[in-house]
């Protein structure tokens, strides 16, 4: 199962060009809605007058080379290891989650428009990878929604509680386990099954992607712009126009050793 691409048995019944066709309108759908999300939440404007009060409080000025290098860094290690949320189960179910979806999407891509098609080639590479990505997502994303949730954990809510910011995630998680009941019934030969997982599929995917104006899709554009903004920040000395650190030892009391830190 792991070699087959179901995206070319599914081109028997549905020409390839509708499924290429489909991929476009979901890439439109993320730019449509972010793009809605930045002028009516006025994010993009935030970034810009926030650059140029810190460019005004800045004590050294960067060249070009010491720009990229912080660009450089804050896309290697706080961007592509999360490096924000320390180290722990949390970091690892997110990277899972984060490389897991970059796969599974990317690799969608590639079998839909260069393997699937009369005239085209197979790959079994890419069509592993296709599961994998879904496998992996699936691991970091369920670990996450069971057994990591912030406010599960620390405000004591059921795990069943759902509220609009978990429209992402739980998108991701219904592309994801649809996607691969999909490929194991078409795999197998259950027609009805496979039919009934597509729907499903598609569906979610629809819901995904089509709500990125009300979910924290587009937190996934915003971070690593605030990121990178805020390691500028700290190379030019202005801070994000707050004061540096005090020169003195933290102090938090005794209380502090009561519980072990486990929730933030």
């Amino acid at each position: 199962m792991l070699s087959n691409n179901p995206f070319s048995i599914l081109s028997e019944t549905i020409s390839p060009f509708a499924m290429q066709s489909f991929i476009i309108a979901m890439v439109l759908l993320i730019a449509i809605g972010t793009i809605i999300q930045m002028i009516h939440h006025k994010n993009l404007t935030y970034f810009f007058n926030n650059a140029k009060k810190a460019k005004l409080s800045a004590t050294k000025k960067l060249g070009v080379g010491e720009k990229a290098s912080v660009i450089a860094k804050t896309t290697v290690v706080d961007i592509g290891t999360t490096s924000e949320l320390g180290f722990g189960k949390r970091r690892l179910a997110h990277v899972l989650g984060m490389y897991g979806t970059i796969l599974f999407w990317v690799s969608s891509a590639i079998l839909v428009f260069c393997y699937t098609g009369a005239d085209k080639p197979s790959s079994q590479t890419w069509s592993m990878i296709w599961h994998a990505g879904a496998i992996l997502t699936c691991l970091g994303g369920y670990w996450f929604w069971f057994f990591l949730r912030v406010d599960v954990s620390a405000e004591a809510h059921p795990w069943y509680r759902i509220i609009k910011a978990d429209l992402f995630v739980l998108a991701l998680l219904a592309c994801s386990t649809f996607g691969l009941a999909w490929s194991f019934t078409q795999f197998n030969g259950q027609i009805g099954l496979s039919y009934l997982f597509l729907i499903l599929f598609v569906a979610s995917n629809l819901i995904l992607f089509g709500g990125v104006y009300w979910s924290k899709f587009a937190h996934m554009f915003y971070k690593p712009g605030a990121a990178i903004q805020k390691n500028l920040a700290e190379a030019d000395g202005s801070r994000d126009n707050l004061p540096p650190p005090a020169d003195a030892p933290e102090q938090f009391g005794l209380g502090i050793k009561r519980e072990e830190p486990k929730h933030y």
